[in-house]
């Protein structure tokens, strides 16, 4: 009989903590930002015909680059996934014979993109 009262109150016990742990909102989760924080600053220093390496040294290493298309990179950022501020950006970036041709994405295109940079 003791043994049915001890069972009794962990299975009691157990159940309630299963219910509660699926009550994710009270528990506190950090917030991790994920992928290429870019800032429409870095996409205005981007110029027509820029080669990759410039690109590269203006925004940094892309996220994912296309395993079948070498010539786009996907710059993604994340912040907060899954609330209610959550924050999603990305970048895509296409190039065509080893210069840049195009971007576009929730950045704004630079006003002076169309003008390349002098050789």
């Amino acid at each position: 009989m003791q043994s049915l009262k001890t069972f009794s109150l962990w299975f009691i016990v157990a159940l309630t903590l299963s219910a509660t742990a699926g009550c994710s909102s009270w528990v506190y989760r950090i917030n991790i930002p994920q992928g290429n924080f870019l800032e429409q600053t870095d996409v205005d220093k981007l110029r027509i015909n820029m080669t990759r390496e410039q690109v590269l040294y203006v925004l940094g290493k892309p996220v994912a680059e296309d395993a079948f298309d070498k010539n786009t990179w996907h710059y993604l950022y994340s912040f907060n996934l899954g609330r209610d501020n959550e924050q999603r950006k990305s970048l895509i970036i296409n190039f065509e014979n080893e210069k840049l041709v195009s971007l576009s994405g929730d950045y704004e295109q630079p006003t002076e993109f169309n003008t390349p940079l002098e050789q």
